[in-house]
């Protein structure tokens, strides 16, 4: 990945976006620091369908979710209510 300076990137745009698209994600640096990264959509898309799934779409979902482990009823202690 080559770090270009957000002033370079800015001014050369096009070139920036090519050599992305052509040679993989760049990177932007700001004051020297690392800030962003420009990848090419096919590369976005990959990462999004590998991320995590929102908890919407865990919640629509067709597919189990997991046991949920509940305590049995009647067998939890409960705390003594003081009053006064």
């Amino acid at each position: 990945m080559k770090l270009w300076p957000v002033q370079d990137a800015k001014a050369r745009f096009s070139e920036f976006l090519e050599t992305c698209l052509s040679e993989g994600p760049q990177v932007v640096s700001r004051r020297g620091r690392p800030e962003a990264v420009l990848v090419a959509m096919s590369d976005w898309e990959r990462l999004q369908d590998r991320a995590r799934p929102t908890l919407k779409a865990l919640l629509l979902s067709q597919d189990a979710r997991g046991d949920l482990e509940l305590p049995e009823r009647g067998r939890q202690s409960r705390r003594p209510i003081d009053i006064p």
